[in-house]
């Protein structure tokens, strides 16, 4: 015979006028909408780094009112008609809907406390900042406008890899970017990439991986694979933090983790330091050949910069 047992439930109403009260993912502690905006979307309680998107990120590295865009005109094709669950135009519309983008990266020139720089920005939100046609030429133009220019190069990545829609046209942006990418190192000009979380697949495999200087925020994943995959493939369980930021700076795939509330201030500092005292725009820049013998290395082509 069942039984059945009736119990009673009380709910507690939050007092009138009081707001829904939402907590950090991390430490549980109570973290209102306000306060996130305030910190740039970082839990001031334990540092957690909640998803930045593309205007919010330009809003917090670009000098006010500096920015203008790069091959904004450019917008992603169907060449392969591709259909998995919904056709890949109908993705790209929605997601061009909810982000208020036209791709997932945005190419910009700008100034960062004073110093003109060729900044690009990617957005996870725009179909997991996957990388396609538009993004590997976005990315190319940048780097013209950069070495065309004489400013050093910024690129804030945030990716799951390259966009599958888009096949083997995606996969040949890999080669692409990396071949721009050695314009700007051949131009003897400075070439910053901040990883943010996360950072994988051909993004990571590509031009996100073989700049001058590589930082990135705590906590984020950066991998070429999934740690799902990984254990498959190597039947091994992968530790807890692996693939992290602070992980990946331990064995110097990365060179600093920056809080995010002071990344606009290092990366100024790092920008002077890779600049050697050059003004961006200047004609004849090249590579210090031989530091040593007394006299400060010439990086200009012309005389030493102050």
């Amino acid at each position: 015979m069942a039984r059945y047992v009736t119990v009673q439930v009380t709910r507690k109403e939050p007092p009138a006028g009081a707001a829904p009260a939402e907590h950090c993912k991390k430490c549980q502690l109570p973290l209102s909408k306000e306060e996130l905006e305030q910190s740039w979307h970082v839990c001031p309680h334990c540092g957690y780094h909640y998803p930045l998107r593309a205007p919010l990120r330009l809003k917090l590295l670009a000098d006010s009112g500096s920015v203008t865009f790069i091959g904004e005109e450019l917008r992603p094709t169907d060449p392969l008609e591709f259909f998995d669950l919904r056709p890949y135009p109908e993705r790209l519309a929605e997601a061009q809907l909810e982000t208020g983008l036209t791709e997932a990266l945005v190419a910009t020139r700008c100034s960062i406390s004073g110093r003109p720089v060729a900044l690009g920005v990617m957005d996870f939100g725009f179909m997991g900042g996957s990388m396609g046609s538009v993004v590997g030429e976005r990315f190319h133009r940048l780097v013209r406008v950069a070495v065309e220019e004489a400013m050093p190069l910024v690129v804030v990545a945030s990716s799951g890899g390259a966009r599958m829609q888009e096949g083997l046209l995606s996969l040949m942006q890999m080669a692409k970017t990396v071949a721009a990418a050695e314009m700007v190192s051949e131009a003897g000009l400075p070439y910053i990439t901040i990883l943010t979380h996360p950072t994988t697949g051909g993004v990571f495999a590509s031009f996100a991986t073989v700049a001058d200087l590589i930082l990135a925020e705590p906590g984020a994943v950066m991998q070429f694979a999934g740690t799902r995959v990984i254990e498959q493939t190597t039947r091994e369980k992968l530790p807890p933090d692996f693939g992290s930021s602070e992980k990946q700076l331990v064995h110097g795939q990365i060179d600093l983790v920056v809080d995010r509330r002071e990344l606009k201030t290092r990366l100024t500092h790092c920008l002077d330091l890779l600049m050697g005292g050059r003004r961006a725009g200047a004609v004849g820049g090249g590579r210090a050949t031989d530091p040593a013998g007394g006299e400060a290395a010439n990086l200009s082509g012309g005389e030493a910069g102050g």
